[in-house]
């Protein structure tokens, strides 16, 4: 079955535990519509932007590259458990705006992330990437909470 409504979806993961269910979410919901999922991992590089690039930024870059691997191959094996087609892609930058850049440029229908969940005086000061995406996208976004709080 195909649906006019979900032909591109991302799935924005940090790789963390509180991804899972929201991949889960992304991947049925691309299984039952028939959409291509974008499995998306950005390397978040703004916070780094003072250090000089030095072997020690090098090697940390590398490090979150293969995290950002591992996190986008876990979203393409679930894919495959459920025959949905992924494309792995990462990128660098910030990660809200490069999740936002990203769905505008590649025509996406749907934006699927996870969360803390975090209420109160937690989420104000510490804001989040799910935040910032769901207030700036044009594009429908599903916010889905791990079931954990902190």
């Amino acid at each position: 079955m195909t649906s006019e409504f979900y032909r591109n979806i991302v799935i924005a993961t940090d790789g963390s535990e509180n991804t899972r269910k929201a991949i889960s979410y992304g991947i049925e919901i691309a299984k039952l519509s028939g959409a291509t999922v974008h499995a998306l991992y950005v390397v978040d590089t703004s916070s780094f932007s003072s250090i000089p690039m030095d072997a020690g930024w090098e090697s940390m870059y590398e490090i979150l590259k293969n995290e950002g691997a591992k996190a986008i191959s876990e979203v393409k094996k679930q894919g495959g458990i459920a025959g949905v087609d992924v494309r792995e892609v990462l990128e660098e930058g910030h990660p809200s705006s490069s999740i936002l850049e990203f769905a505008e440029t590649n025509n996406v229908d749907l934006i699927v992330m996870g969360t803390l969940g975090k209420t109160g005086l937690d989420r104000f000061l510490l804001g989040s990437v799910a935040e910032k995406v769901v207030r700036s996208s044009k594009i429908p976004v599903m916010v889905v909470h791990s079931g954990k709080t902190n």
